[in-house]
């Protein structure tokens, strides 16, 4: 059986939030969308290359999904 390994963008006070642009998730009127894009750096650039430098399954949630569906077909 394979693992479940989750990739997250999550703040100390538990934000969870992909690096996206401020109006990717304006959920519930929260105004902050983005906010992980200036804190990402070589550490964190490092860490997502090692973490999808090899083959592997995407679990993709319904908002993600949807996001990936509008997107790919046309790339």
């Amino acid at each position: 059986m394979r693992k479940i390994i989750s990739a997250t963008f999550v703040s100390l006070d538990g934000v969870m939030q992909a690096p996206g642009g401020p109006q990717e998730d304006p959920v519930g009127g929260f105004k902050f969308g983005g906010w992980t894009f200036h804190y990402f750096d070589e550490a964190g650039g490092a860490a997502m290359d090692e973490l999808f430098s090899k083959p592997f399954a995407l679990l993709l949630g319904r908002r993600t999904y949807d996001i990936f569906a509008a997107y790919w077909p046309y790339q």
